[in-house]
């Protein structure tokens, strides 16, 4: 697939309704894609809190890659931790799946799952916040 044709294709297709398409050209070149949602801009910038500081003994367990998070192997089974679980350094805490290829996500340190900060099935950036972990206990 030529770059002018991507180009004319995106084009195309910026005024449709379409919102994910995945295309395979001959050769087994594939390209996935999929529209940003825009939000309504605010007339005014919005004065965000603060976030609290946690203490030095909290630590996240971050995304490794952008993609869809899942807390279990499958809906049909139990998920890998729950808040109050204890967890030991290399341990996997869930998955992360993006164009059918899964990532495990892995705790780096030994502690309790005090939060879990995203839900199943949900959307996740790179160095996104997952799980906090409290290592003093």
């Amino acid at each position: 697939m030529e770059t002018k044709d991507l180009k004319n294709f995106l084009k195309s297709l910026k005024d449709t309704d379409i919102e994910e398409l995945e295309v395979e050209a001959p050769g087994g070149t594939s390209v996935y894609l999929r529209k940003a949602k825009t939000l309504p801009k605010a007339a005014a910038p919005v004065a965000r809190a603060a976030a609290p500081k946690l203490p030095d003994t909290i630590l996240p367990i971050k995304s490794p890659m952008v993609g869809t998070f899942y807390n279990s192997q499958s809906k049909n089974y139990p998920p890998y931790v729950i808040e109050g679980n204890n967890v030991e350094s290399g341990q996997k805490v869930g998955s992360i799946e993006a164009m059918k290829i899964m990532k495990d996500v892995t705790s780096h340190v030994k502690g309790k799952i005090v939060k879990i900060l995203v839900l199943n099935g949900q959307t996740v950036e790179y160095g996104q916040e997952l799980f906090l972990v409290d290592t003093s206990l």
